[in-house]
């Protein structure tokens, strides 16, 4: 009977980093590295591409760590398996602590590497699932938009606002517009003062605020930077609102 081959994508910063991983790899015929990539971003477009059954990745590298990169791909119902490798003991036991697939400390040691591909090979996507739901997790510097197997990174910083459209949030931003499956409250909560409420439906982002106009019924509509369209503005938020466009801040 023949074994399946397990695909493997190996991320990380250090590039002697990933040539001992492959060695280690290549010693065992039940794996096989498809690819390398050198940041979260740069995993994210060789996982849509080679569709790797693991990802061996770093917590800390440029770009996009591997935090972020994991919760992105957790989006996927068909995403991998990750392994988070760090030469950080105390920061993968706080941020993963029985949540992780698997982490291993470098250096890599052979063992160790060889039993954290098997277990994650067994229970990768359940627990990569709940990655994707660990509120402990930091604050992501994109936000994903999920079109069939494909993703779709907006970078936090371009975004204008988020409005609440039926069970789904509108996602405007500098190239257009998305629908993403996430609440309004759990985003708000999450990306804190980089946007403001204007509206129970709706939050604009704070980079972007403009002004105020006042409308023919009494109400007041916000103007953002590269919008084509005013967001609704409610009596309740309309004191901060003023406030934060007199400020600046």
């Amino acid at each position: 009977m023949t074994t399946a081959v397990c695909k493997v994508l190996v991320t990380d910063d250090e590039p002697h980093a990933r040539e001992r991983l492959c060695r280690l790899l290549d010693e065992q015929s039940e794996w096989r590295v498809v690819g390398e990539a050198g940041h979260g971003h740069e995993a994210l477009e060789l996982c849509k591409q080679l569709r790797p059954d693991i990802l061996l990745m770093d917590i800390r590298m440029p770009e996009m760590d591997g935090i972020e990169a994991a919760r992105h791909l957790a989006t996927l119902d068909s995403g991998p398996a990750v392994i988070f490798t760090t030469a950080y003991d105390q920061y993968a036991i706080e941020a993963f602590e029985a949540r992780a697939i698997g982490y291993l400390l470098k250096p890599v040691r052979r063992e160790r590497l060889f039993d954290a591909l098997r277990h994650a090979s067994r229970l990768g996507k359940q627990a990569l699932r709940q990655l994707a739901t660990e509120s402990a997790a930091p604050t992501r510097s994109n936000i994903c938009v999920r079109n069939g197997e494909n993703l779709k990174l907006i970078p936090v910083d371009q975004i204008l606002s988020i409005q609440a459209d039926q069970k789904y949030v509108r996602v405007c931003h500098r190239n257009g517009e998305d629908l993403l499956d996430e609440s309004l409250k759990n985003l708000a909560a999450e990306f804190g003062d980089m946007f403001i409420r204007t509206h129970r439906n709706a939050l604009a982002a704070v980079a972007y605020l403009e002004r105020l106009e006042k409308c023919s019924d009494g109400g007041y509509e916000l103007w953002l930077q590269h919008s084509r369209q005013p967001l609704p503005v409610s009596r309740r938020h309309l004191t901060n609102l003023r406030q934060q466009l007199k400020t600046g801040t």
